[in-house]
């Protein structure tokens, strides 16, 4: 049995242990949060305080498999991420107002060890159109990738998501501003 909780609503050891022995382990989902050149600018201390100070206020969502802390998707307001806001490629071609409190952004998926090619990050995809209207989100985006058939790609790539797991929680794409990067959309 799946069930997806916010994040505010969890124990931190339970978003811990989805993090932990895990690539995401040291990024903490502070790619589109820290400012600077690369997310690397800051230290392991400062993602790691700033996850847990912001998973307890409801920077994303937690699955079980089973009671088990099993994924994490992060989900919150747009304006909340200042490096994604100063990116350029994400705005190409769209001419809006970035900060925007009442559009939400989806950047960041961490499935545990044991629970990968489940299709956990299906579930958790399709959860944050909920959390996102529950929350009053006027429109919830995110920016997948599309991975080329036969070609490997590593955790870094796709930690966005890919396209089809968006396309499957009714996400509809905004732009195409690079070969392999899509904006896609869900507006209330």
């Amino acid at each position: 049995m799946i069930e997806i909780v916010p994040s505010e609503e969890v124990p931190w050891e339970d978003v811990e242990a989805v993090f932990d022995g895990s690539e995401p382990r040291k990024c903490r989902c502070q790619r589109y949060k820290v400012e600077g050149w690369m997310w690397r600018d800051s230290t392991f201390d400062e993602r790691y305080e700033a996850q847990c100070s912001q998973a307890a206020l409801g920077s994303g969502l937690l699955a079980y498999v089973d009671g088990e802390p099993a994924g994490w998707v992060a989900v919150e307001p747009r304006n909340g991420y200042a490096k994604l806001l100063d990116m350029p490629i994400p705005w190409k071609g769209r001419a809006e107002d970035k900060d925007d409190p009442d559009v939400w952004a989806v950047t960041c998926f961490v499935v545990r060890k044991g629970y990968r090619r489940q299709g956990l990050t299906y579930e958790l995809a399709a959860a944050t159109v909920e959390h996102a209207r529950s929350r009053g989100a006027r429109a919830v985006e995110a920016y997948p990738m599309l991975a080329d058939p036969g070609k490997a790609v590593t955790w870094g790539e796709l930690h966005v998501g890919a396209r089809q797991v968006f396309e499957e929680a009714g996400f509809v794409q905004v732009t195409h501003p690079t070969k392999r990067r899509f904006v896609m959309r869900v507006d209330f």
